[in-house]
């Protein structure tokens, strides 16, 4: 079976495509026939750097992935061949608190992810895809989608009547608005793209606002909340924009850290001065993964892909995710 590898820190044009030995499930696993992968600024960070984050090599790429059971280990209860579904992006955390032995499990990083025709996942490290959405669809879930879910429901408490406010228009951005207005909350969301934000719009945005255009977007986002802020952020820039966002969120509101896309260092005085929740959020584990499934199944809710990619093609799926000038989710067809 294919599948690429990571097996030098020479970034995205290295990545090569191999073939590697037919797996079958052992005791409490399941084998996979991945059918897409969705592409999260991690993976590209980690193609591109391998060594800054310890990756033993060579190594298969992308935490997101969906597909249908085709085999399945001894004593597997969960899953029987023909279903269909998603695989978590930590395989050891089923419920309550990360840990280092979650963190350790992490599929396309300390251990192969899911750029491959076959996949071996562990039982508990799989959740069914609810019936409505595709495979492509499905694949967006793991990381962009209950990262979003983590930060707004588990962390965030959010419901109807706050609101919520959103850096950009990537993958974990549009599932975050997609949710909040699932939930009833109003919508705030920033671009540097009028385009972008016309699409947000479309799918409910309540507030728009240009940052380019209007460079210090926290004085208008207090304008549109009437001087007290929203409830919670997502905050997916890091150092280079948390000081507005802090700004922007109101006295004992919450900001979900998700992001060092800007770079930049953090003032904690306002943290302190506001009491502010700073929340680091590191996806999720199993049981969000399923409870947010039964809201997309329930609410009908489909994720928003904006291209797709063919298997053969993934290098330039990496090269699209640099240029950021996607709208929701890069996918790769396996």
């Amino acid at each position: 079976m294919r599948a690429y590898e990571i097996t030098s820190a020479d970034g995205v044009d290295a990545l090569a495509l191999k073939e590697r030995d037919s797996v079958l499930p052992g005791a409490g696993e399941i084998l996979v026939r991945m059918r897409a992968s969705a592409i999260n600024y991690r993976d590209l960070s980690t193609i591109e750097d391998p060594l800054a984050r310890s990756i033993a090599l060579p190594r298969v790429p992308n935490s997101d992935g969906a597909g249908d059971v085709v085999a399945v280990g001894s004593g597997v209860t969960r899953f029987k061949p023909g279903d269909r579904v998603a695989g978590c992006f930590f395989q050891d955390w089923s419920d309550g608190g990360i840990s280092a032995a979650a963190m350790a499990s992490a599929l396309g990083g300390p251990i192969d992810g899911v750029l491959a025709e076959n996949v071996l996942l562990r039982e508990g490290g799989a959740v069914s895809l609810p019936d409505h959405l595709s495979f492509e669809e499905g694949a967006t879930l793991p990381c962009a989608g209950l990262t979003a879910w983590n930060c707004l429901v588990e962390q965030g408490g959010l419901k109807a009547g706050d609101t919520a406010l959103f850096l950009g228009t990537g993958g974990v951005s549009i599932f975050g608005l997609q949710f909040a207005k699932m939930m009833g909350a109003r919508t705030i969301v920033t671009s540097s793209s009028d385009a972008k934000l016309e699409r947000a719009a479309s799918l409910g945005a309540d507030e728009l606002i240009n940052y380019r255009e209007v460079p210090d977007w926290q004085i208008r986002v207090l304008e549109l909340t009437d001087g007290a802020g929203v409830d919670i952020t997502i905050e997916t820039g890091g150092g280079g924009t948390l000081e507005k966002t802090l700004e922007a969120t109101r006295i004992g509101g919450t900001v979900s850290l998700i992001g060092v896309l800007t770079g930049g260092t953090i003032n904690p005085v306002t943290v302190m001065r506001k009491s502010i929740r700073l929340q680091g959020v590191y996806v999720g584990n199993r049981r969000m993964f399923e409870d947010m499934n039964a809201a997309l199944a329930f609410n009908q809710v489909h994720p928003v892909i904006d291209q797709v990619f063919a298997f053969e093609d993934a290098r330039v799926a990496y090269h699209t995710m640099r240029a950021a000038v996607h709208f929701g989710k890069l996918v790769v067809t396996i």
